[in-house]
């Protein structure tokens, strides 16, 4: 195998249309090498991370993890000594989708895809890794602030309502704009025949585990059905900071940041004993002030 010759990843739960980009981008750029498709987004992290592509090829809908979850996922795994790849989202979506994607300038496809468009897409890629290998030394490790630039352009997409979900269906009548989630002050967590009223006061932390969400005090541990991202959007997120995707901690709670030797963070608790990791997309929150 040349080594220098440019390596994609696609990801696309639907056979037919990976096929149909795959055979577009032979068309579009012939040097291409794909080294896999994959149909689901736990897939899509592990092949990236073992055969370390340059350009990543994601389906925003995918089964069990979405694109951009799957790309979160893999940007926190990343090693630190190699270029994260170029992403390029797939998507089905309506104009307000497509615009967070142009205010971050993450490229995209828009399904189905069409040749035009996906030679823009192309070029551009091309125009960015040729930057890269311009830049590189034969020592050199993965820029900070372009790892950086994608974790903020990431961090933004994730803010997006609805990306990465199926669409919400649309009622008949003309609809009322959207009304913030009201802030939870009570946790309604059932053990048995009895349900705990837990007041969202004396929760230290959330964490998502499986098909629940552990809540944390300083005395107990309970477990509740509501989705993570569900709490997020009835949560202050002055009080309770999100520092790994499946984690949210109340910042009074945080007693210490520290980082090991192989440059992850990870915090220590007022009140309980855990030590909670942070991930890469959320270590700007630690800044030395």
């Amino acid at each position: 195998m040349n080594p220098s010759r440019p390596r994609a990843l696609i990801a696309e739960d639907e056979p037919l249309l990976a096929a149909a980009l795959r055979q577009e981008l032979t068309r579009a750029w012939p040097a291409l090498e794909v080294v896999a498709t994959v149909g689901d987004g736990l897939s899509a992290v592990q092949q990236a991370l073992a055969l370390r592509p340059d350009v990543l090829f994601f389906d925003i809908r995918m089964p069990g993890q979405t694109g951009l979850d799957a790309a979160v996922e893999l940007a926190d795994a990343w090693p630190a000594d190699a270029p994260f790849p170029a992403l390029v989202f797939a998507t089905a979506y309506d104009q307000y989708a497509v615009q967070a994607f142009d205010a971050q300038a993450v490229d995209y496809l828009l399904k189905p895809i069409e040749a035009r468009r996906l030679a823009r897409t192309v070029a551009k890629v091309q125009d960015l890794l040729a930057q890269r290998h311009a830049n590189a030394t034969p020592t050199s490790a993965a820029t900070p602030p372009e790892l950086e630039a994608t974790m903020a352009q990431l961090r933004a997409l994730l803010q997006t309502p609805g990306l990465g979900a199926p669409p919400a269906p649309q009622p008949a009548q003309t609809a009322q704009p959207a009304q913030p989630a009201a802030r939870l002050s009570v946790i309604q967590a059932s053990h048995g025949s009895q349900i705990h009223m837990v007041p969202v006061a004396d929760v230290v932390y959330f964490e998502a585990a499986d098909k629940y969400v552990r809540v944390l005090t300083t005395e107990r541990e309970y477990l509740i059905r509501t989705a993570l991202k569900e709490l997020i959007e009835q949560l202050d997120p002055q009080e309770f900071w999100q520092v790994h995707r499946s984690t949210l901690v109340r910042a009074t709670h945080i007693a210490t940041v520290t980082r090991d030797e192989a440059g992850k963070q990870h915090i220590t608790l007022r009140g309980r004993p855990e030590r909670l990791p942070v991930s890469r997309l959320y270590a700007h929150l630690f800044k030395a002030m």
